[in-house]
């Protein structure tokens, strides 16, 4: 799964990279945790992709309220395309959830230690998302999302079974068409992200504190694998 993960890179690289218009004050972020704002990136009907921020926990339109959102902030590529919170927005609400880094969790002696993952290169990732709108009774509409996940790689087997779908740059265009409505379609872009193009180190216990927003959050505790 993906629980939390960063978003350092500089505004303007984040435009060139991903071809957006991204706001000025856009702040690093060493801890994004679930229920937050987040960026996502779709297409438009007409004018290309766009930057724009919903909240993490996909709530689906038909909900009842949006409570359902703290059980949806992750969705099985495998099986999104059956699951009736899911199966709409896989077909027509896809979107990239440009990312650093993200944490996942290891069990070792009944404690859970934190690992941070990032690309070894120092790119950025991006991780494959749906999302959804939900009405409010007030009239209001509140968008949400959910990164969809895949097997874990190799490295990342030892830490979780589960990790994102990370998308190549290659697959951007195609992940988000509009007109691509059949998800059997886009089942080769879920493959485990390669294992070398990875790397990861534990850090430090600060991170499951969500108010903790500080570069200090991603501190190797010793050297990257």
């Amino acid at each position: 799964m993906c629980g939390r993960f960063t978003l350092t890179i500089p505004p303007e690289l984040l435009a060139e990279i991903f071809g957006v218009t991204v706001p000025r004050e856009f702040p690093a972020r060493y801890n994004i945790a679930p229920g937050q704002q987040v960026p996502i990136i779709r297409n438009a009907a007409t004018d290309g992709r766009y930057l724009s921020f919903v909240r993490w926990g996909l709530v689906p339109h038909w909900a009842k309220d949006v409570s359902i959102g703290s059980r949806m902030i992750n969705a099985r590529s495998e099986t999104a395309h059956e699951k009736p919170a899911f199966r709409l927005a896989i077909r027509a609400r896809r979107c990239i959830i440009p990312a650093s880094g993200f944490f996942e969790w290891a069990t070792e002696t009944s404690r859970k230690h934190p690992h941070y993952i990032s690309m070894r290169d120092g790119s950025q990732l991006a991780l494959a998302g749906i999302w959804d709108y939900w009405k409010t009774q007030e009239g209001g509409v509140l968008e949400t999302c959910s990164i969809l996940t895949t097997a874990a790689n190799s490295l990342i087997a030892a830490l979780h079974e589960r990790m994102p779908v990370i998308l190549h740059p290659t697959e951007f265009n195609l992940w988000l068409d509009r007109s691509m409505n059949k998800p059997e379609k886009l089942q080769r872009l879920y493959q485990p992200y390669p294992s070398e193009l990875l790397q990861e180190w534990e850090v430090s216990e600060l991170i499951n504190k969500p108010s903790i927003e500080t570069p200090e959050a991603i501190v190797p505790l010793q050297a990257p694998h």
